[in-house]
């Protein structure tokens, strides 16, 4: 393994990689405020069978913030720019998390982006993919939660003519921190905007458009990403398939170590060193 670095869009990215160069490559990209060794443990089940590139996303582990606000667009296309760099053929995927939702919109076929702009046609080709607790369903939220974000919008407007510009942005930045998740709390204000507006991006649209085997791998007691939202994605992506391990969070992975190891190493049988 070897730690290395390259200059994409505007961001300097970290990433490990692993295994020959002539062997099949897999792409792994980890969850929100992780880094490579959160997914070290799935790297490590293609030790000497295939070739890993574990990659910190921009704001994470070793790697630069975005330049700007950035949507899981511009994530994807910075992995895309990745993958023509290293001169990776057909690599898989996997993505836990919102390493996922990278994952979903780098597979699919899709003619648009999150935002209704038009997406790239020269996308690299993807071989396979595995959705790790994965998110891209936007959760159906109660009244009380709109309630909420349009009261924060008011107040957005009229703290700092309350309290002038500089004083009502503090005020505005310190209950956003207080109401937030933990991660959006341990983010940097960047990181909290991009958080923001990449939770609010459903993806649900793009999942039709990944043609190739899907693997989705979930632990039934997930609040963050919930079953449910497996489901969803089971029913969208065309040859896709669920495996779910009881007692297990969101972090499934390292919660049924030996469950997963095994999952994985029988839908990649076909890609390892030898199998050819």
């Amino acid at each position: 393994m070897s730690d290395q670095y390259l200059d994409i869009n505007g961001v300097k990215v970290h990433f490990e990689d692993s295994g020959e160069t002539d062997l099949k490559p897999v792409i792994i990209m980890h969850g929100w405020g992780c880094n490579t060794s959160t997914v070290a443990s799935i790297a490590k089940i293609f030790d000497g069978n295939m070739r890993v590139v574990n990659v910190d996303l921009p704001g994470h582990g070793l790697s630069s913030e975005p330049p700007a606000v950035w949507g899981v667009a511009d994530f994807r296309d910075l992995i895309a720019k990745l993958i023509k760099e290293l001169d990776l053929e057909n690599p898989a995927l996997i993505g836990h998390s919102f390493g996922g939702r990278v994952s979903i919109l780098l597979a699919s076929d899709t003619d648009r982006n999150p935002d209704g702009t038009p997406a790239p046609k020269n996308l690299p080709k993807i071989s396979k993919v595995v959705l790790v607790d994965a998110a891209g369903v936007k959760p159906k939220r109660p009244l009380k939660y709109y309630v909420k974000v349009y009261w924060f919008k008011t107040l957005k407007k009229l703290l700092p003519l309350i309290f002038g510009q500089q004083k009502g942005r503090e005020m505005i930045e310190r209950r956003r921190a207080k109401s937030g998740s933990a991660d959006y709390r341990n983010s940097s204000p960047v990181m909290r905007a991009v958080m923001s507006r990449c939770v609010n991006e459903d993806l649900c649209f793009a999942m039709p458009g990944i043609k190739v085997p899907t693997l989705l791998v979930w632990g039934e007691n997930d609040t963050a990403t919930p079953l449910s939202d497996a489901k969803t994605m089971e029913k969208l992506i065309p040859d896709s398939g669920l495996v779910s391990f009881p007692g297990c969070g969101h972090y499934s992975f390292l919660d049924n170590p030996g469950g997963f190891r095994a999952v994985i190493r029988e839908f990649f049988k076909d890609d390892f060193k030898g199998a050819r």
